[in-house]
């Protein structure tokens, strides 16, 4: 199965660039199954369009206003991932509202689909996630890491380097 790990947002401004994070430490501290491949999308938008149509499962990572507290994971499953870009839009969300509307119109959409979803707390200049993002970085990795169990394609945590 081709599964697609996709990390969106702006890495620039604190929280909105936690997918981005949470992609790169997923790469960096496990090994992925054959066929399932960790992007960081960053704001790429249309750019994905040909890695999102060719996959057979897509798990996005990305900051939404989820109306909760700052720092809160939740898991968006199925029909429901593209309904969401659909209505709740940020400045980069609107080219992944592009990008699921162009992979429908091609009748490509993925028949496994998944968004980890954080509510940011800092949208400032600064490369660093907040206290609440950081915490909710660790959370959210564990959440993509079971959904990729739960589609059998669990990644496997590589050996910590001796000190």
């Amino acid at each position: 199965m081709a599964v697609l790990v996709l990390g969106v947002g702006n890495i620039l401004l604190s929280d909105e660039g936690i997918g981005v994070h949470v992609v790169n430490r997923l790469a960096a501290r496990f090994h992925l199954p054959a066929g399932v491949e960790a992007v960081d999308g960053g704001t790429s938008g249309m750019d994905l369009l040909d890695a999102v149509a060719a996959a057979e499962a897509v798990v996005i990572v990305d900051c939404a206003d989820l109306g909760a507290p700052p720092g809160t994971v939740r898991e968006i499953v199925g029909e429901a991932v593209p309904a969401f870009f659909r209505t709740r839009i940020s400045p980069h969300q609107i080219g992944l509202s592009d990008l699921m509307g162009a992979v429908a119109l091609l009748g490509r959409m993925p028949p496994r689909m998944a968004l980890v979803a954080v509510q940011p707390a800092s949208l400032a200049l600064a490369l660093e996630l907040s206290p609440a993002g950081e915490r909710a970085a660790g959370e959210a990795l564990a959440v993509l890491i079971a959904r990729l169990a739960a589609w059998g394609a669990a990644p496997l945590q590589r050996a910590l380097a001796a000190a």
